[in-house]
């Protein structure tokens, strides 16, 4: 008989425990941004801002291209871009990169993909990303870090990551973590002119 009591207790504060997480799951779970894209503008009405939106300038960077060649961002001014810093080794990179080819395949004369590679020289080397790349036959331009400059610039500490510049070389939206299609296609719509 008492057993029979302490296992109806210890069922019945299961229960309430069972009960009391998926209360707290659902209240914690309506109050999470589930939409990675944030707006330049978005950011500041969060921060309590009401002046007129002031454009941010997007940092310059020198990256390599495969031929070791310098490369800026300033190079691409006077067109959109969009700038996705990526590893081989990251599954979200790779989850992220057939939307990215293909919007690159439909929009590439109208909007400068950047795809920037976190080299680092060991976990990631130039030739491990150059052979992901051939082995998908992505064609959109990728571009080196060898000397992680240009992700400290945008503070990428997490691949990957996603910014949307307009053709001014203004800072217009950040994206971070993998985005699908729709997502990609929203930033772009935000910077195309």
């Amino acid at each position: 008989m008492k057993n029979k009591r302490t296992l109806l207790i210890l069922l019945l504060v299961f229960v309430f425990l069972l009960g009391g997480a998926a209360l707290l799951y659902r209240q914690l779970g309506q109050s999470v941004e589930t939409d990675q894209l944030a707006a330049r503008e978005e950011q500041q009405q969060e921060s309590g801002g009401s002046e007129p939106e002031q454009k941010t300038e997007a940092p310059d960077f020198t990256v390599y291209d495969r031929e070791g060649r310098e490369v800026r961002l300033s190079d691409y001014t006077g067109k959109p871009i969009v700038l996705n810093f990526w590893a081989s080794w990251c599954g979200p990179c790779q989850s992220e990169m057939p939307d990215f080819h293909e919007k690159y395949l439909e929009l590439g004369d109208e909007i400068q993909f950047l795809m920037v590679n976190a080299t680092d020289g060991s976990r990631e080397t130039v030739e491990t990303a150059s052979a992901f790349v051939e082995e998908n036959a992505y064609t959109f331009p990728v571009l080196y870090d060898t000397q992680s400059l240009a992700a400290y610039a945008y503070g990428a500490y997490s691949l990957p990551s996603t910014f949307f510049i307009d053709a001014d070389g203004n800072l217009v939206a950040r994206a971070a973590g993998a985005i699908d299609g729709e997502t990609l296609q929203r930033g772009i719509d935000m910077i195309a002119g």
